[in-house]
């Protein structure tokens, strides 16, 4: 019987290699950070050039590297991977409702509001909400959920201006730059966030079927004060230091603003049932609350609560449509960045003929989102002065919330296929886009909702369509397919029966003249020709991204989208 030979672990060397080195990391690319957001989109440049914002071009370049940075996109992952947590009493048995976060959140909360995210738009001049825009595209790329009550509290001024005692009072709060997170009485701060209460278990989108009630105090009416009693089931951002609230009184569904704590620094009762469970958005807190008498001021009118919120309710879905732009954009910096890098079957991704085509479509979609939103920015910069830019901003938010949001889910999956198996990992970015896509599309009004917005505006103001035909005519000569698409929407409008059947397929044929309308007008040639020859011809419609015709010039596309 032969004896095995043992092996001395001490003096063991093996002779030609290291055999406990199992491979080296390559193929791999570097993560994407330590870029400069602004400076590396070139389509977003080309629009605050357009949208007389170039003036804030040095604070966006500065910014853009800020949210580039390695360190503040960690923010964004700590944020979301600490969800928030509720606490109702403290450990003495009082009632305090705090909501508490990951310092990461507050971190990016300030970063925000010290760039002017929730306000600066409303305290410049010719461009500021084009700049603002700007600086609100390139944050959502960092993280979503703490833009909610920043674009919460920028919607709030046109809804507070209805009341003068009440604007005049918190306005300046509302527009300072800091961020203070402390659970106080608004008295008590300098500056100070602002959410809104709307939807009940019974309605829903339908508020007129809310339920809470409002009792005057005192005399009844507008800016007098009231004693709110009832229920919201979805209340976003609820440490915010106010909140919009639609309620009834006698004479219907009116609006009053309602502070986390009254005046005399006693907490108001609006307390926080639960957080919800949601499957995005995380690292931002949404709550089911109860109104237990909670002190609140009437805005506007008496019974016209739902077009006073409306107010601002038409500026959280522009932040909407802005947002999931954003999240496009992010999608196509990660893939191109990704694909330039990585090698399959011999060859670089993004030289790869399929692969080009599936970037290209990506990248078009991403470049018209971005076109478009910028578009509203600077109709909003302009409405004052302008009643083609108001009507323009009335039906184009419409169309733009429902189809840019709409476009995101479908976008965010096939970006996350490009990049493959590690781009279903949770420590990339991906599948937090993903998970946020579908939200910006039913949150502030769902995809139908929208739709029945578009023909509501059309019905109660006819100049709403004029001035959207005005804008598409400025280009008719830019492009052949822009007439025959023109032709095809003035068709659907002409036949009146089933018109809200059928309000979807309108809707997308106006999302898409007025993105070929924009790039044509104020964006690259080659991106237009090929924005308008891929989605305006029926034939190269395709149910999935990566059905480009051949004639598109992909790798042009690809080298402009990809983050240098």
């Amino acid at each position: 019987m032969k004896t095995q030979k043992m092996i001395n672990a001490d003096t063991f060397s093996p002779s030609n290699h290291y055999w406990a080195e199992t491979h080296h990391v390559e193929n791999q690319p570097d993560a994407l950070e330590n870029y400069n957001v602004f400076e590396s989109d070139i389509a977003l440049n080309d629009a605050v050039l357009a949208h007389q914002a170039n003036w804030a071009i040095p604070e966006l370049k500065k910014f853009g590297q800020l949210c580039g940075s390695k360190e503040v996109i960690e923010l964004g992952y700590q944020a979301n991977e600490n969800k928030p947590t509720l606490y109702t009493h403290d450990r003495h048995g009082k009632r305090i409702d705090e909501v508490r976060y990951h310092p990461a959140y507050h971190q990016l909360m300030s970063l925000s509001m010290e760039a002017g995210l929730h306000a600066s738009h409303w305290q410049h001049g010719q461009g500021a909400h084009a700049a603002r825009a700007a600086k609100f595209f390139m944050m959502t790329q960092v993280e979503t959920g703490h833009l909610c009550p920043i674009t919460m509290t920028s919607a709030s001024l046109p809804s507070l201006k209805l009341q003068s005692g009440l604007f005049d009072e918190w306005t300046p709060k509302i527009l300072h730059n800091t961020y203070d997170s402390r659970n106080l009485s608004h008295t008590q701060k300098q500056s100070v966030t602002i959410g809104m209460a709307m939807t009940e278990k019974q309605g829903g989108s339908d508020v007129r079927l809310n339920s809470t009630r409002a009792i005057a105090i005192g005399q009844p009416g507008s800016g007098n004060a009231y004693e709110l009693v009832g229920h919201k089931y979805f209340m976003s951002a609820p440490m915010c230091d106010a909140f919009l609230v639609l309620a009834q009184t006698t004479s219907g569904i009116s609006c009053f603003l309602v502070p986390r704590w009254r005046p005399d620094g006693t907490k108001n009762p609006l307390q926080i049932q639960r957080l919800k469970n949601k499957m995005g958005n995380v690292s931002n807190a949404s709550s089911e609350i109860e109104l237990r008498g909670a002190l609140g001021w009437m805005v506007g009118d008496e019974g016209r609560g739902i077009p006073a919120i409306l107010e601002m309710v038409a500026m959280t879905r522009f932040d909407c449509m802005l947002g999931s732009s954003g999240l496009m954009r992010q999608s196509v910096a990660q893939i191109t960045h990704h694909c330039q890098s990585r090698y399959a079957f011999g060859k670089v991704l993004n030289q790869q003929p399929l692969m080009q085509n599936v970037l290209a479509d990506l990248i078009l979609e991403s470049e018209a989102s971005t076109a478009f939103s910028m578009r509203l920015a600077r109709a909003l910069d302009m409405r004052e002065q302008n009643e083609h830019e108001k009507h323009l901003v009335r039906i184009g938010t419409a169309i733009g919330k429902y189809w840019i949001c709409k476009r995101t889910p479908g976008h965010a999956y096939e970006a996350m296929e490009c990049i493959g198996g590690s781009g279903a990992m949770e420590d990339c970015i991906m599948p937090r886009i993903f998970r946020e896509s579908p939200i910006n599309a039913i949150w502030e009004g769902s995809g139908n909702v929208q739709c029945l917005d578009m023909l509501r505006a059309l019905q109660k103001t006819p100049a709403t369509l004029d001035a959207f035909l005005n804008e598409i005519h400025l280009c008719e000569g830019k492009h052949p397919l822009i007439s025959e698409t023109l032709k095809a929407l003035q068709a659907d409008f002409e036949e009146k029966e089933n018109i809200e059947f059928r309000s979807r397929s309108i809707v997308e044929k106006m999302a898409l003249l007025f993105q070929a309308s924009t790039l044509l007008q104020y964006g690259n040639s080659l991106v237009a020709d090929a924005f308008c020859t891929a989605r305006l011809k029926n034939e190269n419609k395709g149910w999935v991204y990566g059905t480009l015709p051949a004639n598109i010039d992909c790798n042009a596309l690809i080298q402009r989208a990809t983050p240098s």
